[in-house]
Order: C-alpha cells, then sequence, then structure tokens
C-alpha cells in the first residue's frame, strides 16, 4: 500500500498498477475458458467507457441516473437528519456529485469523506474538486476495489453513512452480493447505515431500452471492454466483429448484456498465452443488472444481517433507495 497526504487530505493506494493488471489477467483468464464465458463489468470503465457511459446517463431512455438524482435531492436532506453522520464512506463515487447532496446539508460540520474506487486518476480528480467546494471537508481515499479492498477502508468515525448508489448492487450475482453487503456491514460501526440504490422491476419494454439505446451508445459501451482487454493483454480482439444483445429475462429479474460473435474468428490475448476459438454465434456475457422490489432488496438486506429501516421511491416507482442499520 501507498500513501499520499495533504493536509487534511490522504490517498491510500490498495490497488496499483500492477495489482490492478494481474487481477484483470486473473479474471480474464477465468472468464474466457468458462462456459459460458463472461467478463466482469468493472473493467468497462477505462478514458474511453467512462465517457461513453456518461453519454448513456444522458440518453432519454436510460432513466436511472435521473430518477436517482431527483430522489436523492429529495431526501438527502432528510438522511442527514435522521443519522446525522460524521463519516460518508462511498462505493464506487464517480465524480463525487451524489455525495454532494449530503455534503450541502452538512454546511461546515467536522466530516470525513471515504470514497473508494479503482480508477485512481479520476478518483483524484474527484477529491480535488470537493476540496475546493467544501473546504471544511476531510478526506481520506482508497484506490482500490470494493469487492476486495474493503479491509482496507479506515474505521469510522460514528455514526456513519455508507453510499453505494446508481444501482451498481444489481451487477453482482446474489453470493457475491450477499459477501459484499456483509463485508460493508462490518464497516459501518454500531450505528451507522447504509444507503444502496435499486432499479426496479418494471415494463420489460423500458427495461431493455435502456440498455439498447436507439443511437447504439450502449453499444459501443459494451465493445469498449474487448479493447480494455487488447490493450492490457496484447490482445487482438476486433470488437466491431460483435454485436451488443441485450435483454430482460423475468425468471432471474435481471438484464443481461452479451457480445455476440457475429463471424467465426480466431483470438489471441499474448500476455496470458491463451488462444481462444469462438464459432458464429457464441457470447460473451460482459453485465447483469438485477432489478428489484421492495419486498426483495429487504430480503437481500436481511440475509446480510441489515434490516431496512426506510424506503424511498419516486412516484412512477421505476427507482428506489433502501436505508438499513445493522
Amino acid at each position: 500500500m501507498t500513501t499520499a497526504a495533504v493536509a487534511r487530505h490522504r490517498v491510500d493506494v490498495l490497488l496499483d498498477d500492477a495489482r490492478f493488471l494481474a487481477r484483470l489477467a486473473d479474471d480474464v483468464r477465468r472468464g474466457l475458458t468458462s462456459r459460458p464465458r463472461r467478463l466482469p463489468p468493472k473493467y468497462f470503465y477505462d478514458a474511453a467507457g467512462s465517457a461513453l457511459f456518461d453519454r448513456i446517463t444522458r440518453l432519454d431512455e436510460y432513466y436511472l441516473t435521473r430518477v436517482e438524482a431527483g430522489l436523492l435531492e429529495a431526501v438527502a436532506e432528510e438522511i442527514v437528519h435522521r443519522i446525522g453522520p460524521r463519516d460518508l464512506l462511498e462505493l464506487g463515487p464517480g465524480s463525487g456529485d451524489k455525495a454532494r447532496r449530503f455534503l450541502d446539508a452538512l454546511p461546515g460540520q467536522a466530516v470525513r469523506y471515504v470514497p473508494v474506487d479503482v480508477g485512481r486518476d479520476g478518483l483524484r480528480a474527484a477529491i480535488a474538486a470537493l476540496a475546493a467546494d467544501y473546504p471544511w471537508l476531510g478526506i481520506h481515499a482508497v484506490v482500490g476495489d470494493f469487492e476486495r479492498d474493503l479491509a482496507g477502508v479506515p474505521p469510522p468515525r460514528e455514526p456513519r453513512l455508507a453510499l453505494f448508489l446508481g444501482s451498481t448492487i444489481g451487477n453482482l450475482d446474489p453470493a457475491p452480493r450477499r459477501a459484499l453487503l456483509r463485508k460493508i456491514r462490518r464497516r459501518l460501526g454500531r450505528h451507522g447505515r447504509l444507503l444502496v440504490g435499486v432499479d426496479l422491476v418494471k415494463d420489460q419494454r423500458v427495461l431493455e431500452a435502456a440498455y439498447d439505446d436507439a443511437a447504439g451508445v450502449t453499444a459501443q459501451f459494451n465493445r469498449n471492454i474487448l479493447r480494455v482487454i487488447n490493450r492490457a493483454l496484447d490482445g487482438d480482439f476486433e470488437p466491431e466483429a460483435f454485436r451488443h444483445r441485450a435483454f430482460y429475462n423475468p425468471r432471474a429479474r435481471r438484464i443481461e448484456m452479451h457480445l455476440i460473435a457475429a463471424r467465426r474468428q480466431r483470438v489471441h490475448l499474448r500476455r496470458l498465452g491463451l488462444v481462444l476459438d469462438f464459432p458464429a454465434g457464441e457470447g460473451i456475457w460482459t453485465e447483469s443488472s438485477y432489478k428489484f422490489t421492495r419486498e426483495s432488496t429487504a430480503a437481500m438486506l436481511a440475509a446480510a444481517g441489515l434490516r431496512l429501516e426506510a424506503w424511498y421511491t419516486d412516484p412512477g416507482h421505476r427507482f428506489g433507495l433502501a436505508l438499513a442499520r445493522r
């Protein structure tokens, strides 16, 4: 681990470039030699992938970001008054804009912000902007994978409010989701709370349009993961030779995103010494996005030793925010 500190701001690097590359290599080898072939969606987000996702959030079809932002605007002050947090832990903060809703309700108070994200450059940019706008804010950032590196998060200053927003919880299958929520629970402290954002079950046409937009931006985003792998592992995937497929699986209550080989091809990943043959029509499963109800959210939390304390949703019941405690 390396640490950089300036005044009240500290950055702990638990996942440096070498460790990130080693983990990516392990995940890619395991995922692409399994059946069905899979890639973890965490690797979508290089600079190009992040820019494409930013475009997705502004598409008419992609309601999630807009609806969650409106909910946070409506309930952040109430949540702050309910908890009185001295510590904000955020998993996958992106630009840090969501945390601002809570910081605006805590002007000038002694609060520490603890963001955890894999992207070192993006994380540094986010905390620099927050430090400029909230000079009273202490920051202890952690560069790491929140599924693997939560043990490196500093102990809470009670009470702690943990934020896990953007429906990111929906990208995890049930077993790893339960494991992560248990890790978060252990880092809440006695009086802490978790606020988690969940996308809700709704009309299949609305769900599928959000992941297969008319402009094809999500298709570009999906294919970009192959460019990430090419660059990291000296590969020769042809991203445009794969077509984007997204559909809702009603039995599993999840959107599935796949890349489907449009023609037979052989792919070399030279840093892994791996040769992969794709017959036409074979897919790579790149993302799941599970959808929830209030009842399934409460059950998910209970399985990890958490209790649903408050539930917030928009008038159209498209998106939910669940406030939970130990």
